[in-house]
């Protein structure tokens, strides 16, 4: 349990700092004018590499860079979701500032669970 917590707060704190550079280019990408949609692919494809490496060694422990596919293809899933959250935010009333802003929990959560359970997951060590 302890090594669980210990993984879940390494990624908060890491993705807290993934997760403002992030929005600051959401935000910044809707300021001169481009769509929410292109907005959040433009930001997961610029966040992808450096949060890949920070969240393999800093969290997970696991710089293997074999695993950037999965890592990328995880990410293909999360602003598939993401995206669909935010629009269906937007479609309550609210900006897509806000929406986009209101949308982080989630996509913190699926990120950690694809991080976790299918990027950087321990595979059982074969016994000889």
């Amino acid at each position: 349990m302890k090594a669980v917590r210990s993984h879940a707060i390494r990624f908060i704190l890491v993705g807290t700092l993934n997760t403002a550079f992030s929005y600051l280019i959401y935000a910044g990408l809707l300021f001169v004018g481009f769509d929410y949609k292109v907005a959040n692919l433009l930001t997961l494809m610029l966040g992808v590499l450096f949060s890949f490496k920070t969240q393999g060694h800093l969290v997970f422990n696991n710089p293997d860079n074999r695993l950037l596919g999965r890592f990328i293809l995880s990410w293909a899933f999360i602003y598939v979701c993401v995206t669909a959250v935010i629009g269906k935010i937007i479609n309550l009333g609210f900006d897509a500032y806000w929406a986009g802003a209101m949308a982080l929990p989630f996509s913190v959560v699926l990120s950690y669970l694809t991080q976790r359970y299918f990027v950087f997951r321990k595979l059982p060590v074969e016994k000889a």
